[in-house]
């Protein structure tokens, strides 16, 4: 059998690819890539930040890993901390984000990958993490994507020396790096070789940590405690049945595998939640009953029965949010499903930086993982060149409103690493960033890959819609005559003209009796590798 990965650059998917040919299993190509997204994806992904990993081990059970990042254990004045807004200009959109010392929550980046490598890698950290480092030094040529993404953040990358001197263009001074530009941090390489060598505790207790905990007292909340104390969390996966196919995926207090497995329920079935994974193993039978309502006739992909349902099902979601904590929404019977779904019955039918690694190696072995750095905070750990974390200063984490936050509480968080398993033994591992998006991301990629049956490159590929606020987002790509009746019955609409990073960018993998296959979602810069 042959091994796959998808995600959010070449270069990310080819340090994975030359772990997978050199004898190691999903989860070091994983480290690997992630290590390298540091360096190929810096508005992305971070040291500074945090993440999901969903593991399926082959004949183990499913486990997720949670090294997201946690409140600090006390506040400071709002005063008293370096906090301010920032503007991102999308083209199609703007939206607020905030930056500074004051905005950086404890990170576990590196806790979570330190762990990880522990309970299920086989290659030496340093060698995985080796890839990353010479790239840092040498240098990589930045994307039209990457590139598009410094024009979207240069009111954050920009807004410091410390950034502007990593992160700053030679060719147009003055500007963030521009497409064909060589993008090297060699401080990064130096930082990440270190806690290779010397373990975790580097960063969360050692050196890093010092020098993180000095730069705090201008303006931030982290001390020398909240980098100790971190821990990651293990837990069982959210366990569902839509239409025959098991769905493992985030479960609380993240809420966006909750929110897409909530939308599933609305679209048709019985149960909104089967529990932790009762077979035990993950590819083996015990599978739920699933109704067969609701399900999208042959060839209405682009309907307005599809759009429309699409549409209704995401807005009642974000309802459905606010009545239910996430842990309610997990859980709930039944019969308050059937309540929201008559709601959807009765309508009218007719950036944040996160990026995702999918794997699934020859073994059987799945690994997907989903992280972020926020929008990143624009502060820079001395010497190191990581780029921490605003994860205090994102409203969709705050809210009740900025200041507010819980004392030393893990945030919640809409990333959702998500893997599929049908009777026939086929896997699939899929998930997204895209902030809010990320849950109408997923739920269109699991509907298109169970109810349309498609394969994984169009199941990504093809059009989506973004319910929020009941305002209805349309990615260009739809028959606008087929949906009329949808954007007549949601007058509050945007429609754009072609593909975008806005709707998410799920890249995702499969293997399994009809072969392996999988994509990197274009709208994020995605590339796949096939290893035979």
């Amino acid at each position: 059998m042959s091994s796959v990965v998808a995600a959010g650059h070449a270069l990310t998917a080819a340090a994975a690819e030359d772990v997978l040919r050199a004898g190691g299993n999903a989860y070091d190509a994983l480290i690997a890539a992630l290590a390298t997204s540091f360096v190929t994806e810096p508005v992305l992904s971070s040291p500074g930040g945090g993440g999901f990993l969903l593991a399926a081990p082959a004949g183990e059970r499913p486990r997720v890993y949670d090294f997201f990042v946690q409140t600090p254990r006390a506040r400071r004045p709002a005063d008293d901390v370096e906090f301010h807004p920032v503007t991102a200009d999308f083209g199609a959109a703007r939206q607020e984000f905030h930056i500074g010392r004051g905005t950086t929550a404890t990170p576990g980046m590196m806790r979570g990958i330190a762990e990880i490598h522990n309970d299920l890698a086989t290659v030496p950290l340093r060698e995985l993490v080796a890839p990353a480092c010479r790239l840092a030094i040498e240098g990589v040529t930045v994307s039209e994507y990457q590139a598009y993404l410094f024009g979207v953040t240069e009111a954050i990358f920009g807004a410091s020396e410390a950034c502007r001197s990593i992160f700053g263009s030679v060719a147009a001074p003055g500007k963030l790096v521009q497409a064909g530009e060589r993008l090297a941090n060699p401080m990064l390489a130096d930082a990440l070789e270190a806690i290779a060598i010397e373990g975790a505790d580097l960063f969360y207790r050692g050196e890093i940590a010092a020098s993180l905990v000095a730069d705090m007292a201008a303006g931030g909340h982290l001390t020398a405690a909240d980098l100790a104390g971190y821990r990651v969390e293990k837990r069982a996966p959210l366990s569902l049945d839509y239409r025959g196919v098991r769905i493992l995926t985030n479960p609380p207090p993240s809420s966006g595998g909750t929110l897409a497995g909530f939308g599933l329920a609305l679209l048709g079935t019985e149960d909104t939640s089967a529990g932790p994974f009762d077979a035990g193993r993950f590819g083996d039978g015990a599978f739920g009953s699933a109704a067969r309502v609701g399900r999208f006739d042959s060839g209405a992909f682009g309907s307005a029965a599809h759009v429309g349902s699409l549409a209704a099902v995401m807005d009642a979601t974000a309802a459905a949010r606010i009545e239910h904590s996430i842990e309610a929404l997990a859980s709930l019977d039944p019969a308050s499903v059937a309540r929201w779904r008559e709601q959807v019955a009765g309508r009218a039918r007719a950036f944040r930086g996160t990026t995702h690694v999918s794997v699934i190696d020859a073994a059987g072995n799945v690994a997907s993982a989903t992280v972020s750095n926020g929008a990143g905070s624009d502060y820079v750990v001395s010497d190191t060149g990581i780029v921490m974390n605003n994860m205090l200063g994102e409203t969709d984490l705050n809210p009740g409103g900025f200041h507010r936050w819980s004392l030393d509480e893990r945030m919640t968080s809409m990333m959702a690493p998500t893997a599929l398993v049908w009777r026939d033994g086929r896997k699939v591992a899929t998930g997204s960033g895209g902030s809010s998006r990320i849950r109408t991301a997923l739920l269109q990629v699991l509907v298109n890959l169970v109810d349309f049956a498609m394969d994984v490159e169009e199941a990504v590929a093809v059009p989506r819609i973004h319910v929020e606020d009941s305002f209805l987002s349309v990615e260009g790509g739809f028959d606008p005559e087929r949906i009329a009746p949808v954007l007549e019955a949601w007058p509050d609409h945007q429609l754009w003209d072609a593909p975008n990073m806005f709707f998410g960018g799920a890249h995702t993998v499969a293997s399994g009796p009809r072969g392996v296959e999988g994509a990197g979602d274009p709208r994020r810069g995605g590339a796949c590798v096939i290893i035979a």
